[in-house]
C-alpha cells in the first residue's frame, strides 16, 4: 500500500535533520503499535540513514554482533574492524557516522542489555557538539515516557524532541478507499472498529480483501477461526502492562460497558474509587489508552477508550471471552447483529471529526445535564456536538440512519429545544445534523439547517 499523508511527520523529520548538521540531536518517537512508526521512520531515511531493530529476543551480544554488520555494510566500520562493547558502538556510531540514525522497538534494550542506557546518555553528552541525528522509537508508551521523562533514568533531559504520533486522520483513512476499492460506507464502518491505524487498512490489501463488505471484511481478520487479528488486543495490551494486567483490563471493560466515571467504575469492579485513582490515572497519563472528556457546560467529565479496536473488543468481546475463543454460534451472531449499534456509537466521533474541518472548528463538545423542573425519569438530555468556528455556535445531532427529509427535519427541531435546556444562551447559533443519508438536503439547506450525509464526507 502507498504511503500517505504523513506530511507533516516528514517535514518536521527533514527540518531536524537540517537541525542536526550543526549539532547532536535526540528524538523519541512514540505509539501505539500498528500506527505507523516503521514506516514513517523508512520513509524519511529511504537509504540514507541507519536502521537498527532492537530484537528483545537476542542476547546482547547477538544484538551488538548484528549492528557491527550493518556498521560494516554502511562504511562506518572497515571490514575487518570490530566493536567490543556497547560503550565502543556508540562512540563509533556518533563520532564518525553522519547519517540519521534510527533505534526502532528500542525500549527492547530494557530486555537485553538496560546497562545501554547508561551507556548511551555518556556518550551523548560527550558529543553534544558532534552533528547527527538520533531517533529513538517505541510502541510501549508508559516505558518510552519513563526512558526519557523520569529524572532518575539515565536519559532523562538527553531529548531535544519527543513526537507522539497519532493515528491518521478521517480524511486519510478514507482516501484509501480507491486503493483498496472500498464503497465509503464500507470504509467508514472499518474506521469505527480500526480508527486510523494504517497496519489495520493494510491487511485488508495483504489478505485480498478488497472490494468486500466491511462485514465481510470484519469477519475474516476478527471473527472467523484463527481470525488474523483474533489476538490483536491482548497482544498490545499484555506489552504495555506487563504482569499487572488484571485490573487495567477490569478497568477498560468497564469503561467500555458505559461506566465512565471513577464511582461507576469502582461499583462495577466491587471496590472503592480510592483504591483504582491511580491505575485510571495511568491508563490515562502513562499509557494514553483512555482520555477524560468535559461537557460544554459543566465540570463533570467522563472517561472514554481511546483506541477504537480496544473499545471494540471490551464492549463486544472481552465480557464474553469464551465463547469468542471457541466461536460459540449464538454469541458470534449476537456480535455480528450489534455491529450496527456499534457503528452508531462509534459515528459520534466520526461525524465530530468531519465537522471539525468542514466548519473549521475551534471547540468541538459534547453536552449533558439534567432538565430543570422536568419529571422524573425524563429529566436528562444529551447533544452530540455544541461548536464554534470565529463566526458562531453549531448544535449538532448523528445519526447513523437513512433518513427522510420529515424525519431529519424532526431531529433538527428536536436540537433546537434541546439548546434552550443549557444555561449559556448561544449567540448566532445554527443547528445541523449528520447521519449515514438524509433525503432533500438541499431543502432542509434551504430552511437554514446544516445537514450532511456520508456523501459529504
Amino acid at each position: 500500500m502507498k504511503f500517505i499523508n504523513r506530511e507533516n511527520e516528514l517535514k518536521e523529520f527533514y527540518r531536524l535533520r537540517l537541525l542536526s548538521r550543526k549539532k547532536l540531536f535526540a528524538v523519541a518517537l512514540y505509539g501505539l503499535r500498528r500506527i505507523g512508526k516503521t514506516r514513517l521512520l523508512l520513509e524519511f531515511l529511504r537509504g540514507k540513514g541507519i536502521y537498527f531493530f532492537v530484537n528483545k529476543n537476542k542476547t546482547s551480544k547477538d544484538l551488538l554482533t548484528e549492528y557491527q554488520h550493518i556498521l560494516r555494510r554502511k562504511g562506518v566500520l572497515k571490514e575487518l574492524e570490530a566493536v567490543s562493547s556497547w560503550d565502543e558502538f556508540f562512540k563509533v556510531l556518533i563520532v564518525r557516522n553522519s547519517l540519521p540514525v534510527v533505534f526502532d522497538e528500542f525500549q527492547n534494550f530494557g530486555f537485553v542489555e538496560p546497562a545501554v542506557f547508561g551507556v548511551l546518555q555518556k556518550n551523548i553528552d560527550l558529543n553534544e557538539n558532534k552533528p547527527g541525528l538520533l531517533v529513538f522509537s517505541g510502541s510501549l508508551i508508559g516505558l518510552m515516557k519513563n526512558l526519557f521523562n523520569d529524572s532518575k533514568e539515565p536519559l532523562y533531559g538527553r531529548i531535544k524532541k519527543g513526537i507522539k504520533l497519532e493515528a491518521l486522520s478521517l480524511n486519510s483513512s478514507i482516501g484509501l478507499r480507491k486503493e483498496l476499492k472500498l464503497a465509503k460506507e464500507d470504509i467508514i464502518k472499518l474506521y469505527c472498529v480500526f480508527g486510523g491505524y494504517p497496519k489495520y487498512f493494510v491487511a485488508v490489501e495483504d489478505f485480498g480483501l478488497q472490494e468486500k463488505k466491511a462485514e465481510e471484511i470484519l469477519d475474516f481478520l476478527l471473527f472467523s477461526k484463527n481470525a488474523p487479528l483474533e489476538d490483536e488486543v491482548n497482544s498490545i495490551l499484555s506489552q504495555e502492562f506487563g504482569g499487572r494486567s488484571s485490573i487495567y483490563y477490569s478497568i477498560l471493560k468497564a469503561i467500555a460497558n458505559g461506566n465512565n466515571t471513577i464511582s461507576t467504575i469502582a461499583s462495577a469492579l466491587s471496590t472503592t474509587p480510592t483504591s483504582i485513582t491511580r491505575q485510571i490515572k495511568e491508563l490515562k497519563d502513562y499509557f494514553e489508552l483512555i482520555e477524560l472528556e468535559f461537557p460544554f457546560e459543566g465540570k463533570r467529565g467522563v472517561y472514554k477508550i481511546r483506541h477504537p479496536l480496544i473499545q471494540f473488543w471490551f464492549s463486544e468481546i472481552y465480557k464474553d471471552y469464551s465463547d469468542y475463543v471457541s466461536r460459540k454460534p449464538e454469541f458470534m451472531d449476537k456480535l455480528k447483529k450489534n455491529l450496527n449499534t456499534f457503528y452508531g456509537a462509534a459515528f459520534e466521533g466520526i461525524a465530530r471529526d468531519f465537522l471539525i474541518q468542514k466548519l473549521e472548528l475551534k471547540e468541538a463538545m459534547r453536552q449533558w445535564g439534567k432538565i430543570q423542573g422536568a419529571e422524573k425519569g425524563k429529566n436528562t438530555y444529551e447533544i452530540d456536538l455544541i461548536a464554534k468556528n470565529s463566526k458562531q455556535f453549531f448544535v449538532f445531532e448523528f445519526k447513523w440512519k437513512k433518513l427522510s427529509e420529515k424525519s431529519a427535519l424532526k431531529v433538527l427541531k428536536e436540537v433546537e429545544i434541546k439548546a434552550n435546556y443549557l444555561q449559556k444562551k448561544l449567540l448566532n447559533q445554527k443547528f445541523g445534523l449528520v447521519a449515514k443519508k438524509i433525503e432533500g438536503k438541499q431543502k432542509l439547506r434551504n430552511k437554514g439547517f446544516l445537514v450532511f450525509d456520508l456523501n459529504d464526507f
